[in-house]
């Protein structure tokens, strides 16, 4: 049921690194994208993908990975992503993009999740060094990363309470995400 996989696409942090994503997964995630809308079909957007190791310690050298979660300097050797996407784009200002970028996203972490796989959207990222180490031609813009893997964490949904949004994990690891009740957002 598609309400399902809205449930499911959460944004992990901790995954089995030694789960092995390969290369044709991530192409036909990117051909979700490719298949989605973008505005006045422009098509903008680019991807790079990674599998490799190497490359992907690169990647996540460049991430921030979880605002709220000022004691967690992100997932330890053992729990990285083992994939990415990077979503790029050929227009320079990424806010003509923004539209076309979210919704790749989804339609591509909504295509992980279909997959067992689970995922994250990174804005946090160290864009300038990203470029120069993966020598990312200066004609393309990054948007956002998206960092996959097998889920190695549960993610509990909960009520918002006295309005705060702020996720946390409890003593056992689980990730909590409270959500504003639906009456609370229809005006």
């Amino acid at each position: 049921m598609f309400r399902d996989l809205i449930v499911k696409n959460r944004s992990y942090r901790r995954f089995y690194q030694s789960h092995k994503i390969e290369k044709t997964l991530l192409e036909d995630l990117i051909d979700l994208a490719r298949l989605s809308p973008s505005a006045a079909n422009l098509q903008r957007l680019r991807f790079k993908i990674s599998n490799e190791e190497i490359e992907n310690e690169k990647i996540f050298s460049c991430l921030g990975w979880a605002g709220y979660l000022k004691d967690w300097n992100g997932p330890e050797i053992g729990e990285h992503p083992s994939g990415y996407i990077i979503i790029l784009s050929t227009e320079k200002n990424i806010e003509k993009v923004a539209c076309d970028a979210g919704i790749a996203c989804q339609s591509i972490l909504l295509g992980a999740v279909e997959s067992e796989l689970r995922g994250c959207i990174f804005a946090s990222v160290n864009k300038e060094k990203l470029q120069k180490l993966l020598e990312i031609p200066i004609k393309y813009s990054i948007c956002y990363v998206i960092a996959l893997g097998k889920p190695q964490e549960i993610i509990k949904l909960e009520n918002v309470e006295k309005n705060d949004i702020k996720y946390w994990r409890d003593k056992n690891g689980t990730h909590h995400v409270p959500k504003r009740k639906l009456k609370d957002i229809i005006i």
